[in-house]
C-alpha cells in the first residue's frame, strides 16, 4: 500500500534503524518483515496504527508497536477491576481461558498469540502471557456479565445485573440528513483510569476478509467500545443495554464475534447473523449498523434470548443505554423506562429533542456537536453530568444510582468519533480524544477535591482538552 503522507513515510524510513537495536535482537527475519509492513504515529491524543498480513503477523505488529501501552493498560485494568469487582486478576485470567478461549476462532487465537510474542520481543522479557491478553480482551463481558451471573448462581437473592453501561450514539439517513446519506457518531463512556487508553485508531488490512478501521485499546483485537467500519461499506457502533442480565457459558466470546462480523460481513444481514450465532450474552448492546452501499441503517438489540432487528432507509436510531423492545426489557433487564431522572431516559429525551430540531439538517459537523452536548432534560439545565450526552460522572454529587456509580466518580465520555457516507467510503473518520465537549479533566485537581479516589492516583491521569481531528486512510 502506498504511503501518501510524506512525514509518515519519512518516519517509516527511519523506523528500521530504531527497531533493530539491541532490544530487538530476538526477531526472526520473518518478524522483521512483519514490523516493516506496519506503521504508527500520534496525533492530538490518538495513536494511529497500521497492521497488515496474516493473523500472527497482525498480532506481532500490534504487540511490538504498542508494547509499553499494553503493559500500562494491563496494570491500570488490574487495579480498576480488582477494586470495582472484588475479584483478583488471576480469577479473570483463569476463567477467560477456561470459558472463552476454546470458543475463539483459530485465526484470532493466532493473532492473540502474536500480540504476546510482539510485546515480549519488544520488551526483551516475558512481560505478558496469553491469559493476560485474553483477560484484557474479555474484561467487559467477564467482569460485567459473567461475574454477576456467577454470583447469582451461588446466591439466588442476587439479581444478576450487568455492571457495564456506557456510551451515546446516533445513526441517521434519508430525509434526516443533509445529503440523504448515512451519518453516524459515537462517544465512549467509561472510567477515566482505563478510558485514557481508548485512544488507538487501528487500520487493519488482513490477508483474509475486509480491511477494517476501528478505535480500540492497546492489546484489543476488537474495538471494545465499538466504532468500526470496513471496505465493504459497513459502519457499526453501539451503546450497552442498561441493567441487563444473562450469560451463556457455552457461547462464543463477544469480542471474537464482533471482530469476525466486521472483518467478514458485507451486508447488514451477514453482520447480524455473525453476532447472533452462538451469542453468549456478554456485552449486550443496542447495535447501530449502516450499509453505505444502500443508505440503510439498522438497530439490532442483542440480548441473550431476544434480538429484535429494526431497519430503515429514512429515519434514525439513537443510543443512550436504554433498551427499546418491550419483550427484551421484561425478560432480560430490570430497566424502568418511566424514570426520567436516570441517565438512559434523560438522554433518550434529549435525542428526541435534537432529532425534532435537526431533521434534514444532520451532517457530520452537527453530530460532532451532539457528542459534546450538555443539556440535562431532567433538571432543564445546561450543565455536564451523567444525564447529558457528553457524560461527566465527576460532577454527580449523588452518583448514578441505576448503574451503582458512587458520587463524583471519575468517569464519563473519554472520546468520540463521527463519520458520514463520503468519509466511510474513504475509510476515514473524525475523532476527538478526551471529553467530546473539549473540557479537560485534571487528575491532580480532581483528587485534591475528592480524596476518596486517592487509591486511583497512580493510574488516574489527565484527559487534556483536544480538538476534533480528521484521520484519513489515504494518509497511509
Amino acid at each position: 500500500m502506498a504511503f501518501k503522507n510524506f512525514k509518515f513515510y519519512l518516519f517509516l524510513l527511519l523506523v528500521p534503524s530504531l527497531l533493530y537495536s539491541q532490544e530487538c535482537y530476538k526477531m526472526t527475519n520473518t518478524q522483521k518483515c512483519w514490523v516493516e509492513d506496519a506503521g504508527m504515529y500520534e496525533k492530538n491524543g490518538w495513536i494511529v496504527v497500521q497492521l497488515k498480513g496474516e493473523p500472527e503477523a497482525i498480532g506481532f505488529q500490534h504487540g511490538f508497536l504498542l508494547a509499553d501501552k499494553i503493559i500500562d493498560l494491563r496494570e491500570a485494568m488490574i487495579m480498576y477491576i480488582e477494586n470495582s469487582t472484588g475479584k483478583k486478576w488471576e480469577f479473570y485470567r483463569n476463567e477467560s481461558m477456561r470459558l472463552l478461549w476454546p470458543g475463539v476462532p483459530a485465526e484470532y487465537q493466532s493473532e492473540l498469540y502474536g500480540i504476546v510474542e510482539g510485546v515480549n520481543n519488544k520488551l526483551d522479557d516475558d512481560t505478558i502471557d496469553l491469559p493476560d491478553i485474553v483477560a484484557m480482551n474479555s474484561n467487559l463481558e467477564m467482569a460485567g456479565y459473567y461475574l454477576p451471573w456467577l454470583q447469582s448462581r451461588t446466591n439466588p437473592e442476587i439479581t444478576p445485573k450487568s455492571s457495564i453501561d456506557r456510551c451515546s450514539a446516533i445513526a441517521a439517513t434519508g430525509s434526516w440528513t443533509t445529503d440523504g446519506k448515512i451519518v453516524m457518531a459515537h462517544s465512549c463512556w467509561t472510567d477515566y483510569v482505563t478510558g485514557q487508553y481508548w485512544n488507538i485508531i487501528f487500520y487493519i488490512n488482513p490477508d483474509k476478509g475486509h480491511t477494517i478501521v476501528m478505535d480500540g485499546m492497546p492489546g484489543f483485537i476488537h474495538s471494545g467500545d465499538d466504532f468500526f467500519m470496513n471496505n465493504a461499506g459497513l459502519i457499526v457502533t453501539e451503546t450497552t443495554i442498561t441493567q441487563f442480565f444473562g450469560f451463556d457459558t457455552s457461547g462464543t466470546p463477544e469480542f471474537a464475534r464482533a471482530r469476525q462480523a466486521i472483518q467478514y460481513s458485507s451486508t447488514i444481514d451477514e453482520w447480524v447473523a455473525t453476532m447472533v450465532e452462538k451469542n453468549n450474552g456478554g456485552y449486550a448492546n443496542d447495535w447501530l449498523i449502516g450499509d453505505n452501499k444502500t443508505g440503510e441503517i439498522a438497530r439490532l438489540e442483542l440480548g441473550l434470548k431476544n434480538h429484535p432487528l429494526e431497519r430503515t432507509n429514512d429515519g434514525y436510531f439513537a443510543g443512550a443505554n436504554y433498551p427499546s423492545d418491550p419483550k427484551l426489557i421484561a425478560e432480560e433487564t430490570t430497566f424502568d423506562s418511566t424514570l426520567m431522572n436516570t441517565s438512559p431516559n434523560a438522554r433518550k429525551a434529549r435525542w428526541k429533542e435534537l432529532m425534532s430540531e435537526y431533521r434534514g439538517k444532520i451532517d457530520v459537523n452537527v453530530v460532532m456537536k451532539f457528542m459534546g452536548d450538555h443539556y440535562n432534560t431532567w433538571e432543564k439545565t445546561d450543565r455536564p453530568c451523567a444525564l447529558t450526552l457528553c457524560g461527566h460522572y465527576e460532577y454527580d454529587e449523588s452518583g448514578v444510582a441505576c448503574w451503582g456509580t458512587p458520587p463524583f466518580f471519575p468517569g464519563g465520555a473519554v472520546q468520540a468519533k463521527a463519520i458520514n457516507s463520503s468519509l466511510a467510503f474513504e475509510l476515514s473518520l473524525w475523532a476527538i480524544m478526551g471529553h467530546p465537549c473539549g473540557e479537560p479533566f485534571i487528575a491532580k485537581k480532581f483528587l485534591e477535591q475528592h480524596p476518596e479516589y486517592k487509591y486511583q492516583e497512580k493510574y488516574l491521569h489527565d484527559l487534556p482538552a483536544q480538538k476534533w481531528t480528521l484521520f484519513r486512510y489515504m494518509d497511509y
